[in-house]
This record gives structure tokens, sequence and C-alpha cells, in this order.
């Protein structure tokens, strides 16, 4: 190769260098994120290089940061610790990734995503530091407000379920020759199951255990709205009839005909199964309607527990459903339970529902125990099966004929 041939490829490797180094410098001077090069091996690090994107983010010229610390960014919300992770890295010669509240030139905070990253020479001493750093706040504030609205949440369906819990009846009456008593696991702070027991006008009481489908809020504003039909406080409550100046009890087949023409699951996209009784303290006669809810259990005193059979389909499935009237009687030392089906349908870790067969057992077994604290240990044998939280809500009523 010719002097000549050799100082021109000298000449284009030069020039195509010049020019790689200027589209470099072009790209970096443009970028969105801000880019700063911190000299590590001058006193307190001074920045010795800023694109445009910093200007731009921070509202600080270049002319205004150079041969400064960047600490100027901060302000008095600035989090400490972030701070001090940053200053460890700096130390360590590591690299760093941080989110910090910086401030702009005007004091207006925005959050800074901020990237340290060491440069070394060939011996591996730190000689600068690169940051880049990316506004933000967009994010950060979305974040707090799903965080704002999760907590608001959290805090509305805790005081939802406190006033469900404050809707239930104490966990123990006694009417006369009756004691009735429940339990209510709900399995989330809103529960979709309801357990009502109702002093009636004529003396009797009404009884019943209810548990709409699906969970959550849906769920847990039907129930309240049938908590509230199913009551005797009510002015247009379903359990009774004007008849002149008095009301008289309307018997629980018309109860759950009433119920399934005023929600229709077309209009409420829900349903619910039902087990409403009258009782009367005197005679222990319990007449009831079954709507497709689990058969309750009878324990007589001295036999063995028996499901009482009952038909009828859902609440709010069938527009022209019929309901039908069936009557037990609760001889003195007798004991009836009703029950929703998360008792009957709690599975295991292997995948085996409790059963009705269980739930007679258990029954059978704490015969001798007091009807409340009976129907808490059978909430305790259901959770214990389930080997972990509830995945359904479990809800249990007893009624006993004392002796």
């Amino acid at each position: 190769m010719s002097e000549s041939t050799r100082h021109s490829s000298e000449t284009v490797a030069t020039g195509e260098l010049a020019a790689w180094l200027a589209l470099k410098n072009r790209a970096l001077a443009v970028a969105a994120e801000g880019i700063t090069i911190a000299d590590a091996q001058l006193p307190d690090r001074p920045l010795i290089y800023a694109n445009e994107g910093f200007e731009r983010m921070t509202g600080y010229t270049v002319a205004e940061v150079l041969g400064r610390n960047c600490r100027f960014l901060q302000g008095p919300d600035t989090d400490p610790a972030a701070m001090v992770e940053v200053r460890a890295a700096l130390s360590a010669g590591r690299e760093c990734l941080v989110e910090i509240l910086n401030y702009r030139k005007d004091r207006t905070e925005f959050w800074n995503r901020l990237s340290i990253t060491p440069i070394r020479d060939l011996s591996g001493a730190v000689t600068h530091f690169v940051g880049i750093q990316s506004d933000v706040t967009a994010r950060r504030r979305a974040e707090d407000g799903l965080r704002r609205s999760k907590e608001t949440m959290e805090r509305d369906l805790k005081l939802a379920a406190s006033v469900q819990q404050s809707l239930l009846p104490p966990p123990e009456l006694q009417f006369g020759g009756i004691r009735v008593a429940h339990a209510f696991h709900p399995c989330d702070d809103l529960a979709g199951d309801g357990v009502g027991i109702v002093p009636l006008p004529d003396g009797r009481v009404g009884l019943y255990v209810l548990d709409v489908s699906g969970h959550g809020v849906g769920a847990a504003l039907l129930s309240f709205t049938l908590a509230h039909l199913l009551s005797t406080t009510a002015e247009e409550s379903l359990l009774t009839e004007r008849a002149g100046a008095s009301r008289t009890v309307v018997p629980p087949s018309r109860v759950a005909d009433r119920l399934n023409r005023q929600f229709p699951m077309d209009r409420t996209r829900q349903y619910f199964t039902l087990l409403y009784g009258v009782i009367d303290p005197s005679s222990g006669t319990f007449q009831y309607v079954t709507a497709g809810h689990p058969a309750p259990v009878l324990l007589p005193r001295d036999g063995p527990p028996v499901a009482i059979e009952g038909a009828g389909f859902p609440i709010g499935m069938i527009d022209d459903a019929a309901f039908e009237d069936a009557t037990i009687e609760l001889k003195p030392g007798d004991r009836l339970y009703l029950y929703t089906d998360g008792v009957i349908e709690a599975l295991n870790s292997g995948g085996l529902e409790f059963g009705q067969f269980r739930l007679a057992a258990e029954i059978a077994r704490w015969r001798d125990r007091p009807l409340l604290g009976g129907l808490d240990h059978a909430a305790s044998v259901v959770r214990a099966w389930s080997g972990g939280p509830l995945k359904d809500d479990v809800s249990l009523l007893g009624v006993e004929r004392i002796l």
C-alpha cells in the first residue's frame, strides 16, 4: 500500500469515527430520559454532563448544573432512606436503582426513577457515574390512587361487614319451651348467607337460613335486603299481612312464593336458597318450606339423626315455581338443625366434601353439648376439614325443645 493510500484510509476511518461519536452525542442529547455523568474522582462527584432530557425534566439548564452535585434536586419530602441507598451505592462503586421524590427548579415535585451505573478504567477503578432519570410521576400517582381506593374499599367492606353482623340475632334465645341458637362464619368480610330468628305477632317464632348465589358485594346486598324483608319491623315485611287492625302470620310457602315473585333471576341475576319455618314454642310444631335448600337434620332425644327431606326450587330460578309447606313436631329433648351448603360442601385437601353423613355423625356426637356450643363446635370441625380459610360461608341454626 502506498503512503498516500494509507493516509487516505486513515482519514476515512477517522471521519467515520468522528461521525459515529457525533451521532452518539446527538442521541444522548435528545433522549427523552435525563442523562447525567458525574466525575467520581473529583470531590463531591460533580456533574460534567447533562442532556436536554435532564433540562426538560428538571427545568435546570445544563449551564446551571455542571460542576454541582445532583443533590440540588432533593427537597423537604425526599425520602432519607432512598438517599442513604444512593450514597451507599456511590461509596461502594456499584449500580443502584431507586425511585425518589425530587424537585424541579420551580420546586414542583416529580417522582424520579434514578438508575446509577459506575464506569471503570482499565485498572478497575471507578472514574465516572452515569445517571439516567425517568419521570414516573404519572405512574406513581396512579398507584397511589389505586392504593387509596383499595384502602377506602377495604374500610367500607369492614364497615358493611360490621353492619351485617349487627343485623344478626343474638347467638342464643329462648321462647317459652324452645331454645334457638346460631353460628355464623362468613368466608369473606361480607357474607351471602343469612340467618334469622324472628318473633311473630301470634307468639310463634320465624326461623330461616338462606344462601345467596355467588360471593362478594352483590350477594351481601341481596342478603341485606332479604334480612330486612324477613323481619317484622319492616313495613313491607313478607312474614305478616294486615288483617283489620292487626297483622296475621303468613304461611311459609306463601313467603317463598312472595319472594320468588319479587326477586326474579332475570332482574337480579342471582337466586338464593331458603329454608323458612314457623315454630310454636308451646307445642313444638314446626311448619316450614324448603326452596332449593339442604334438608334440615332432626336429632330425636333418644334416636339417631334423620334428614328431613324437603322439595322446592331455589328462589328466583323459575317464575311459576310452586312451594309447599311441611310440618314436623319436636318432642321434648328433640333438636332440629338448619344449615347452609357451605357446611356440607366444604372440601378437604383431597377434594372430598364434608357431606351430610359427616354432619349427621357430628350432630350425634355433640348431642350432650349445650346447643350453642355444639353449633360452634360444628363450625370449627368444618374449618378443620377445609384445612385453611373457608371457601364458602358456614351458617348453622339449631332449635331445641326443652324438657
